[in-house]
């Protein structure tokens, strides 16, 4: 769903409750400027968290850069 900024500007409660069902998209003279989403738990808060940090985001890329060039390590191959 998209909507105008000032539209929600002015009824944010109804467009956060309409969050929890599905993606608001916030418009403001024609163009995309924000998004509203809803979490179902703390855990999906945490994991949209990590999904979008960068550090967290760097790390992934450097541990498959290992991996593809042999410097990784195979679960099979880990003792506790």
């Amino acid at each position: 769903m998209e909507v105008a900024f000032n539209d929600v500007e002015m009824a944010l409660p109804h467009y956060l409750q309409m969050a929890e069902e599905q993606p608001v998209v916030i418009m403001r003279e024609g163009k995309h400027v924000g998004l509203l989403i809803g979490f179902e738990s703390e855990e999906d808060w945490q994991a949209f968290q990590l999904e979008n940090d960068p550090r967290f985001l760097q790390r992934i890329q450097s541990a498959r850069q290992n991996i593809k060039s042999g410097r990784g390590v195979r679960l099979e191959d880990m003792t506790l």
